[in-house]
């Protein structure tokens, strides 16, 4: 056997093995409780030249608790000025698994009449999650990447947002969160996008590779698979699951269409059934002109402005196109640049085939 013979024989096997237009598992959804969960924090950003909340009453409240934290009691009745801090909110995003002393990004973003956060440091501030417990700690020195600047005459300039900033592995976590992936008592896979064609795909592939009854669609988005229980066992389950190909469904016949800026987008299972189309363009233009009558001399007249209008109309002659039944979308996004359609108009002629009832696809308009 020659070594073109093997390598063909090789190319031969390996398609037959894999299907085709095949997906991983893991990219059409994921596990559930494998998720990531969203951090909130109320803090103070300090060092600001100048461009703080300037006197903001909270502002003051939330210096004076932070001073207290120090032992240090400011007088009821004093206001420090605050054009050098600015309260802000601080979130971050903790991904699944993630364990104390990682290091998390963080968004800081001003809540009052801060000018820019340029320059700034975020004081130490509890990142708390939806059940009010705190989950991280944040604090370092912004990077900002707007600017802003005023003259003395009142004119300013602003480039990008500089009222936000973000402070790369500014935050640290101190609390894990419980997935409950190992004990529950069945996995459950998600689906992105609802289907029930793609979720019997999805056990079909699993029961194929790990036994039947393995796994067992629950609906359109969920997909349960019997486990042991036990971590270590689970995630190598879990791996082998995600690394699957399987074949998905095609999804359903739309056409979505962007009335704001005219984008059209016809997805390929758009079908189009037998109707003939005409579009042109009619258009009336007015000229309005003035005339002055000048009577002649010793005639006792007067003289006058005469009103002239011409009046035309033109209507740009498109010639009819046929749309044979069930083209596909290389035929009607052809037939349509045939008569010269701009995106209004291609607009206009999917609503009129929608209405007509030859248009085989959902219309949305966004």
């Amino acid at each position: 056997m020659t070594i073109r013979a093997l390598f063909f024989g090789l190319a031969t096997l390996l398609l037959a093995a894999s299907p085709a237009h095949a997906d991983r598992i893991k990219d059409l959804g994921g596990f559930q409780g494998i998720r990531s969960n969203q951090l909130t924090g109320y803090g103070v950003v300090v060092g600001l030249p100048g461009t703080g909340d300037d006197n903001l009453e909270y502002t003051v409240q939330s210096l004076k608790a932070v001073a207290s934290r120090f032992g240090l009691q400011l007088p009821p009745g004093a206001n420090p000025g605050m054009k050098n801090a600015a309260v802000v909110m601080v979130t971050a995003d903790l991904p699944p698994f993630a364990k104390p002393g990682q290091r998390l990004d963080i968004t800081v973003a001003s809540m009052g009449k801060a000018k820019s956060l340029r320059g700034g440091s975020l004081v130490l501030t509890p990142l708390l999650g939806a059940d009010g417990q705190i989950y991280a700690m944040a604090q370092g020195n912004l990077a900002v990447g707007g600017l802003g600047a005023e003259g003395a005459d009142g004119s300013r300039i602003v480039v990008n947002v500089p009222s936000t900033g973000r402070i790369p592995e500014g935050a640290t976590v101190e609390r894990a969160v419980a997935t409950g992936f190992d004990t529950a008592p069945t996995l459950t896979f998600n689906l992105q996008r609802a289907d029930f064609t793609t979720a019997q795909n999805v056990a079909a592939a699993i029961n194929k590779t790990l036994g039947f009854g393995t796994a067992q669609a629950i609906d359109a988005v969920s997909v349960a698979v019997r486990a042991p229980p036990g971590a270590d066992v689970r995630a190598t389950l879990m791996s082998t699951i995600e690394n699957l190909d399987v074949a998905a469904a095609e999804p359903p016949a739309k056409v979505i269409v962007n009335a704001r800026t005219g984008t059209v987008v016809i997805s390929s299972a758009v079908r189009v059934g037998p109707a003939a189309v005409t579009h042109g363009k009619l258009t009336v233009r007015i000229d309005e002109n003035q005339k002055i009558s000048q009577p002649a001399p010793f005639s006792q007249g007067q003289t006058a402005v005469q009103q002239r209008s011409n009046i035309a109309v033109e209507e740009e002659k498109k010639p009819m196109f046929l749309l044979n039944p069930g083209p596909k979308l290389a035929d009607v996004v052809k037939a349509v640049n045939a008569i010269g359609a701009s995106p209004a108009d291609l607009v206009a002629i999917l609503e009129a085939l929608k209405e007509a009832g030859s248009l085989k696809a959902e219309l949305i308009v966004l």
